[in-house]
């Protein structure tokens, strides 16, 4: 029961680590159809902001706290300023978005790289995250379970802005369907730039959350890039709800395989088992509903 609970543990916490990095995904590949190959760099550019914080605020706990919400604005203004400049312009058409955004990535690695240098760099966890909680025997550490609590917070704030907002159901209308949306006069242009930095800022936040995991570096976003888009893919196009249940899903699989194999094999196992999932299920877990009779 012990090595049960501490397998079961293992995945929520990777689990929490990728509907993090994925929420801002499924919020712009969802409504926009772009493929953005530089989210993780959006998460590199929160990290980066969490060790700069720490520099300038001594105190690991107070910089933690700085760090969350200047992450999540320096990562929102990265996707912003993405979606101006370049996005605006092709939605809709996912290999160019793809593309494009692969170059953007290499250009905020190679920026990250003279910056920062290329070796990485480590933030200090507050004494109030060090060490670990016992639970049934089982001790569970409390940077795993910060990410885990910031995971559900994160995914319960984005619930209510889009139920509950103006801005929300503008968002739902644009994803739905964006003609009907535009013309029953839903600034659409509008709702795409919101959308984008509020997906980017995520990814912000879920690079200040990997900082406290461990070393970070100008490749950060790399190793979750994929892992993210599985998340998107398997939950559902632009689901909410399909993401978290991907998420934590992909998150147990993946864990309980390592338990039984290596890391490299759990990982070609996951892959298998996410391939045979679509041929059955190709929409995802959960699909949008539409009144379409196709």
């Amino acid at each position: 029961m012990d090595a049960l609970f501490s397998q079961l543990f293992a995945g929520v916490s990777l689990g929490s680590v990728l509907l993090l990095v994925a929420l801002g995904l499924a919020l712009t590949f969802g409504q926009m159809g772009v493929i953005n190959m530089a989210h993780g760099e959006f998460m590199m550019a929160g990290a980066y902001t969490a060790f700069v914080v720490q520099h300038v605020v001594s105190n690991a706990g107070l910089s933690l706290l700085i760090a969350l919400p200047l992450g999540f604005l320096v990562g929102g203004l990265l996707g912003l300023l993405l979606e101006a400049t370049l996005l605006r312009r092709m939605h809709s058409r996912p290999l160019d978005t793809l593309l494009v955004t692969f170059g953007v990535a290499l250009v905020l690695q190679q920026l990250a790289r003279d910056v920062f240098g290329a070796p990485n760099v480590d933030v200090r966890a507050p004494s109030w995250l060090q060490g670990a909680v016992s639970v049934f025997g089982t001790d569970l550490p409390k940077t795993r379970l910060f990410i885990l609590v910031l995971a559900v917070v994160s995914v319960a704030l984005l619930a209510l802005a889009l139920r509950m907002t103006p801005l929300g159901r503008r968002i739902r209308a644009t994803v739905q369907n964006r003609d009907l949306a535009e013309a029953s006069g839903v600034n659409t242009g509008s709702a795409d730039r919101i959308t984008f930095f509020l997906g980017s800022g995520l990814a912000g936040i879920a690079g200040v959350a990997l900082s406290l995991l461990g070393s970070i570096g100008p490749t950060l976003g790399t190793n979750y890039i994929v892992d993210a888009f599985l998340v998107v893919v398997v939950g559902g196009i632009g689901q909410l709800k399909g993401a978290v249940i991907a998420a934590f899903s992909l998150g147990v699989v993946q864990a309980t395989f390592e338990y039984s194999t290596t890391a490299s094999l759990a990982k070609v196992l996951l892959l298998v088992a996410i391939i045979a999932f679509l041929q059955v299920r190709p929409q995802g877990l959960v699909a949008l509903r539409t009144r379409s009779l196709a």
